[in-house]
Formats: structure tokens, sequence, C-alpha cells
């Protein structure tokens, strides 16, 4: 609980408000406005919520000026390297590392649940063959509450658990099942001889007519890219999940609405933008143009997979990326791919340059995991499904935090209203 002794006084058409200030376990200062309103008969004004705080949480804390990401305090450099998926989403659900045994039990809790209902194979089949996958996996989440009915009542403890690992579980399921569906390819059912990113690999590449063996490095890579972006506090995704779950909505329908909100080009689709600039500068010979077009003010053209907003210095998650993307691209080559040969040495132009250095225009972690995804195979149409995919968990403990927390109320934004003041109606006629 937040220390509550400091207050602030706020003067207001001469009248003087005191107001509380709560003191978080890090991070700055929070002034407590709840009863501004009325005690002043006046609102606050805060567009994109930027300086405003909608909730307490335990879950995630990020330091952007020192570049720092916690997950229940455990920096995520030393889970994506020490750690794995499911552990973290451990931690990230229950508040600790689970213990041998609990980590065992978790983890069969969700490889015994990735199936999906058969009868959901006659739902991806309603969508058009060229569906985006975002658009499938919206609908798809958001019908599974008209398929497991006995995980939808937010007021048990135990339906809310059920729907946790459910919705963990079948995840990349459906997001695999969206891009076979896509390319017009028979769907892969899960096994549950493998961990989890391998036989979401498995699901995505393999088909009926031969084996498919998933190579570790791949699976890794994976595995570390779910993890990085397993959850990033209250981003706009998040916050929707939370502002859907105010109102008592079922658990399913708060993840389709995170999943339609990350589908954004400013939220989720960063790293498919990335790829896409890649494509457009074309050849390593073309750089510099971009590079001089990237400095000119006046140019429109941006440099993306680069700086971040949140992380004024550097992104903690790019390091490991970066790592993971090496290696990558090592057991796979790049010789005969212009693209990744374009990100290598615009990569290497990054650090070395001194308007990047500057201007903090570090490659951050969208451009590590577009490379990492395209030289995987996929398409830049999955890569915000996997982004989906992973944030699922953190969704689900954000959401889990709100449900469990006594002030929980539904969300209610106010408003600086600009428009029309009272007139009367006019009839037709006379207009």
């Amino acid at each position: 609980m937040a220390d509550t002794k400091k207050t602030a006084k706020l003067t207001f058409d001469g009248k003087e408000i005191e107001l509380p200030i709560l003191s978080p376990s890090a991070g700055p200062d929070v002034l407590d406005i709840r009863k501004l309103y009325a005690q002043g008969d006046v609102f606050t004004y805060d567009p994109g919520f930027t300086s405003t705080a909608a909730c307490d949480s335990t879950i995630t804390f990020i330091d952007g000026d020192l570049g720092e990401l916690l997950h229940r305090g455990y920096p995520i450099d030393q889970l994506a390297e020490k750690s794995h998926f499911l552990e973290v989403s451990y931690l990230l659900l229950y508040g600790e590392l689970p213990s041998a045994v609990q980590l065992e039990d978790f983890e069969a809790r969700v490889t015994q649940h990735t199936m999906l209902h058969e009868q959901m194979v006659y739902f991806y089949r309603g969508f058009r063959r060229d569906a985006h996958p975002m658009a499938i996996m919206t609908g798809v989440v958001g019908a599974m509450s008209a398929f497991y009915h006995d995980s939808t009542d937010i007021t048990d403890p135990w339906q809310r658990e059920v729907a946790t690992i459910r919705l963990i579980a079948k995840m990349p399921t459906i997001a695999a099942w969206a891009y076979k569906f896509s390319i017009g390819q028979p769907f892969v059912y899960p096994r549950n001889d493998l961990d989890y990113a391998s036989n979401f690999l498995r699901m995505c590449f393999s088909v009926p007519a031969e084996e498919y063996e998933v190579n570790p490095i791949l699976s890794r890579a994976m595995d570390r890219i779910f993890t990085l972006h397993a959850d990033h506090e209250q981003n706009a995704s998040t916050s929707t999940v939370r502002l859907a779950s105010s109102s008592g909505a079922n658990p399913f329908a708060c993840i389709a609405a995170g999943i339609a909100c990350l589908w954004g080009p400013a939220h989720g689709g960063a790293n498919q933008a990335c790829l896409e600039m890649l494509r457009e500068i074309g050849t390593v010979d073309r750089i510099p143009e971009y590079i001089a077009r990237a400095k000119d003010r006046d140019d429109p053209f941006r440099l993306m997979g680069f700086g971040h907003r949140v992380y004024k210095n550097f992104d903690p998650r790019a390091k490991v990326m970066k790592q993971s993307a090496d290696e990558v691209l090592e057991l796979l080559g790049i010789e005969n791919n212009p693209t990744l040969q374009v990100a290598k040495e615009l990569e290497r132009i990054a650090v070395e340059d001194p308007y990047f250095k500057e201007k903090k225009l570090y490659p951050n972690v969208d451009f590590y995991s577009g490379i990492i995804l395209d030289a995987m195979g996929f398409p830049t149409s999955m890569f915000t499904p996997i982004f989906a995919l992973a944030r699922t968990v953190g969704w689900i403990s954000q959401w889990k935090e709100m449900i469990a927390d006594p002030q929980m109320k539904i969300g209610r934004p106010r408003q600086l209203y600009v428009g029309a003041t009272m007139r009367d109606y006019v009839d037709v006629e006379n207009r």
C-alpha cells in the first residue's frame, strides 16, 4: 500500500484544497485527486493519460530514464537470459518465482489445455480466406465465451483461474491456426510432448506431408520474444483490458478488446512497421540516402525500430533480443536476404554514428524481433498476433489484479466539453 503521509495544497478560485500525495515503492509520487471534483467542482485535463495513474499495481515497473523494466521486482534482462516464458508467466500471475514442483504443475496445466473446442474449427471457416490474422484472433478469442461457459463468472476465483489457464494455453493454437487459415494450409494440432514455444512453431510451420523438427535455437529465440513482450505496465492495450474489465465483462471479451487495441500501428504494429521500412530501403547501398532523410527535419521519413517513447537511454529488452537475433541470423544466414543485410548495416551505423547517439536512436526490441520473425519465415501480418500471444499473460495478470482490488470502479473518464451550449430545437421547415 502506498504511503499517504504527505499532502499538497491547491488554490482554486480563492479556495484552498488539500490533496493527499501517495508515495509508491518505486517511481514518482502521485497526487490523489479522487476528491478534487467533490471539493473543488473541477476536473483535471490529461489527453492520453500520460500524467495520470489510473490504478495501483504490483506487477510491472518501468523507469524510462534508467532503462529499467521489472516484473515483480526482477529485471527483464535477467528473466530473459535465465528463465523462460512459462516461468515468467507464473511470476506475473502469482507474484513469486515458482518452486520446481509449482513450475512443473503450472506447465502441465498449460500443456494439457492447448487444444481448442473442435466446433471452433467451423468458426475459423466463417472468415474470408484473405482475412488478417489479427481480425481472426480478435473474433475467435471473443467467441471463447460462447464455448467455455464454465469460466466466465468473474466473481468466482476458481473460474478466473480456469479462464487464465485456458487463455494462456490456447492462445498459441489460436494464433497458429489464424496463420494457417490465412495461407490456406490445414490446421496442425498441438502436441503435449513439446514446450510452449516449440509447440507454437510446429503448429505454424509443419504440414501433414512431412515431419517437422523444431530447431532449438529458433525455439529459444521464440521463447525470448514471448518473454520480452509478456507485460509492459499500463500501456494502451493493458489499459483497454482494465477498462473493459471494470464493467464486469467476461475475461474472453476483455482479452479480445486488448487484442483489438494492440492491432493499432502505433502499438503492436511497431515491429511490422520496422520491417516494412527495411524493405523500403531495399539494399545496403541505399542506406546513406535514408540516413540523410532521417536527419532532415523537413523530410517526413522516420526510422522505425530505433529509440523508444518510454525508454530515454536504452531499451533493456533489446540487449537480450539482439543476442537471439545474432544466433538466428548465424543459423539461417543472411547472404541471400537483402532485408536482413540492411538491418545489420543499420544496426552498425546506429552504434557508431554521433547523430544516433545524440538522439538516443538505439535499436529497440521491435527492431530485433522483426528481424528474427522475418528470418524464421513469418509474414509481417503475423508479427502483431505473436505480440498478442505473448502479451496475453500480462493482460490476464492485470485483469486478475483489478478484479481482486476492493477499490475497483467502472472506468468513467471525464471530458473538457467545447461543443455547443444549450439551444432550442428548430422545426425542419424553419431551418
